[in-house]
C-alpha cells in the first residue's frame, strides 16, 4: 500500500522499553527512535538494539549545543558499530531558554542555524577521518575546531558506513539547512500534510538544490499526533491528548506560520495569551475538530492503515507513531506493507 517507513519511540533505559522495541520489529516497524526529555537518549539504544536484529535505532532528538561533536561522533560511531549499520543520530537545538538554564550553555544565540549547520558539517568530516577518507583530522569552523586525531583515538573505519545525520528544524533556515547538509529532517508533531507539502519539501528541495544534492537523498520524517484505539475511552483519552499538545504547541509564535498557512493564526495569539496566564484548560477549547483533524491522523484501527497512506503517502519518506504494544498494530502494519 505505501512506502512510507513507520517508526515509533521508546523512552528509558529499562527492560520494558527494549522489550516493546522488540514487539514494534516482530510487528513491522522499521525504526525505533529515543527523545531527550527527562533522560539520556543514548543509553536506551545498546539495550534496544542488542534485543533487536533488523529495525534502525536513533535518537529523535538529542540536544545538539550540550554536547561537543567529537563526543557525539564517537557515540554515533560505537553504536554504528554495534548495530552493523543500524544507526540514526538525529540532532536538534533545543531553544534559548533550555539551552542557557537547563543545561548552562554559554554561546551567542543569534545564529542557533548556523551553528547547527557547522555541527553536521564537523561530524561528516569527523566520520571521515573514522572511515579513512580523510588523512587528517582538520576542521577550523566559526564555532568549532578539530585538529587531533592519532591512531590511538580513530575508532576505525565501519564495514556499514558513517551512520545517517538528522536534524529537526522548524523555521525556513533548519529546513534549507537540513536539504543542505544533513541526511533527513525530523519534522516536528505541531505539523499537517498541507503545511508539509506545501512548505516544508519545497524549502527543503531548495537546500539540496543549493547543496548541489538530490533532494531524494534527505529523508522526510513526520511524527504527527496519533489518535486511535479499540475502545471509546481510549480514543477519548488520546483525543484530548492531542489537543492539550495542539494548544500548547499553538501557543508557541515559532509556529504560528503553520497556524497561519490554515487561517488560524488569530487562535494562535489567543493561545499565546491565554499561555501567559497559565489557563490551559481554556486554551484547549480553542482547539476545534478542524484543527484536530489537520494535525492528527484519527481512526480506528481497521481503517488506521488507510488514513496513515492517505495523510502522508507520497510527501513523507517515514512517519513515526506512538506504539502501546496493542495487537492490532500487527495487523495495520501488514496492511500498510502489503503489495
Amino acid at each position: 500500500m505505501t512506502d512510507l517507513k513507520i517508526d515509533t519511540a521508546v523512552k528509558g533505559l529499562s527492560t520494558e522499553s527494549a522489550e516493546l522495541a522488540a514487539q514494534a520489529e516482530a510487528f513491522g516497524f522499521d525504526g525505533v527512535f529515543t527523545p531527550e526529555t527527562d533522560e539520556d537518549p543514548f543509553l536506551p539504544l545498546p539495550l534496544v538494539a542488542d534485543q533487536t536484529t533488523d529495525i534502525e535505532i536513533g535518537t529523535r532528538i538529542a540536544t545538539s549545543f550540550t554536547r561537543s561533536p567529537m563526543v557525539l561522533a564517537y557515540q554515533a560511531w560505537d553504536l554504528q558499530r554495534f548495530t552493523d549499520g543500524r544507526m540514526i543520530l538525529g540532532l536538534g537545538t533545543q531553544v534559548k531558554g533550555h539551552n542557557e538554564r537547563r543545561f548552562s550553555v554559554d554561546f551567542e544565540w543569534e545564529s542557533p542555524g548556523s551553528r547547527l549547520r557547522e555541527e553536521v558539517i564537523a561530524l561528516k568530516h569527523i566520520f571521515d577521518v573514522f572511515q579513512g577518507n580523510e588523512d587528517e583530522l582538520d576542521f577550523d569552523g566559526e564555532f568549532f575546531q578539530f585538529s587531533l586525531m592519532t591512531d590511538e583515538f580513530n575508532p576505525g573505519p565501519l564495514e556499514a558506513g558513517p551512520p545517517d545525520i538528522w536534524v529537526a528544524g522548524v523555521s525556513e533556515y533548519m529546513l534549507k539547512m537540513a536539504g543542505d547538509v544533513s541526511d533527513g529532517l525530523c519534522m516536528h508533531a505541531f505539523n499537517t500534510p498541507k503545511y508539509t507539502e506545501e512548505v516544508i519539501v519545497p524549502t527543503v528541495e531548495e537546500g539540496a538544490e543549493i547543496g548541489g544534492r538530490d533532494p531524494d537523498d534527505v529523508t522526510l520524517s513526520a511524527s504527527p499526533f496519533l489518535i486511535t484505539g479499540e475502545t471509546e475511552e481510549r480514543r477519548a483519552e488520546m483525543r484530548r491528548e492531542a489537543k492539550q499538545r495542539i494548544a500548547f504547541y499553538g501557543s508557541t509564535r515559532t509556529y504560528h506560520d503553520v497556524l497561519e498557512l490554515h487561517g488560524w493564526k488569530d487562535v494562535g495569539m489567543e493561545l499565546h495569551e491565554l499561555s501567559k496566564e497559565g489557563k490551559w484548560d481554556e486554551m484547549t477549547e480553542l482547539v476545534t475538530d478542524e484543527m484536530v483533524a489537520a494535525f492528527a491522523i484519527e481512526a480506528q484501527p481497521d481503517t488506521l492503515a488507510e488514513k496513515i497512506e492517505e495523510k502522508y503517502g507520497g510527501i513523507a519518506d517515514r512517519i513515526q507513531l506512538s506504539f502501546d504494544g496493542s495487537e492490532y498494530w500487527s495487523d495495520v502494519l501488514e496492511e500498510l506493507k502489503d503489495d
